[in-house]
Formats: structure tokens, sequence, C-alpha cells
């Protein structure tokens, strides 16, 4: 997934309040991180968490959340969710497509569930309230079900 995201001109940062030592020990234990490629940071005073809102106070941990940046630095898109429930790298690299393919085709939208050869839209005042004229139905409600399947 990495080298995908590499592929489209981004790169990925993974930050927590860990110290780089927990970050360090995690990696060499945790088999689904021995050959992990992106950057760990490590903010220890929350500094950064509490930057993006994901800092939570009273446990002195950071909420699991994802953006995207744009080379102004500007967040275009931002996910956000409590500990128990983990992030999909799959979704983060469908929102970067999106983002990447609307930035090189100016006026055009990606619409729910959008993946790489779909359907575009051209917002404007005849798309309001008709935009199941445009994208077919099924294949969003198929897209939606691959998206969220367990296992």
């Amino acid at each position: 997934m990495y080298d995908k995201i590499k592929e489209l001109g981004a790169d990925v940062l993974a930050v927590s309040t860990d110290t780089k030592f927990v970050h360090e020990a995690f990696v060499k234990q945790e088999p689904l991180m021995r050959n992990v490629k992106f950057l760990l940071g490590s903010d220890p005073t929350g500094k950064m968490c509490k930057a993006y809102d994901m800092y939570m106070e009273e446990a002195g941990l950071a909420r699991r959340g994802m953006y995207l940046i744009d080379p102004e630095g500007i967040v275009v898109s931002m996910e956000a969710s409590e500990p128990p429930v983990g992030k999909s790298t799959a979704e983060l690299l469908r929102k970067l497509e999106a983002w990447k393919y609307v930035t090189e085709h100016e006026g055009e939208a990606c619409p729910a569930n959008w993946e790489p050869g779909k359907k575009t839209l051209k917002p404007g005042p005849r798309l309001v309230s008709k935009v199941g004229e445009f994208v077919n139905e099924k294949e969003l409600l198929e897209i939606t079900y691959k998206d969220f399947r367990l296992g």
C-alpha cells in the first residue's frame, strides 16, 4: 500500500503520543510492523496531536486520525476515531486517488465511493437532485459493500 501512495506523489507520517523507544519496540515485536516503510513520529507531549484536535486530555493519548494535506499545506480530508476502532489504509488510498484526480481534472468531482476508472461528476445547477442519473446506485452499493466487508 505504501508503494502505491508514493507512486501517487504522497507520503505517510504516523504520529502517536508514544515515545520513540516504544515505537522501536513495537516495530521489532509486532509482525505487522516489521516491514514498515513510512515514518513514525513521536509526540509524547501531545503538542502535534493537540494542534490537529486529536488529543484526548483525560487519557493523555491521541485519537486515531488520518489527514490528507495537499502540497500547499491545506488539510483536504480528515478522519478521526476513538482508539478502539482502527483506520482503513484502503480508504486513505481511495481518498488520495480521488484528490489527485480532481486536482488534475479541474471542474470535476468524485462521487461517494468513487474509485479510479469510475464516473466523475461535473458540479453545477443541472446536477442538483439528479446525481442518481449520472451515478449508478447499484454500483455505489457494491463499492460500499466491498469497502466495508469484514475479513
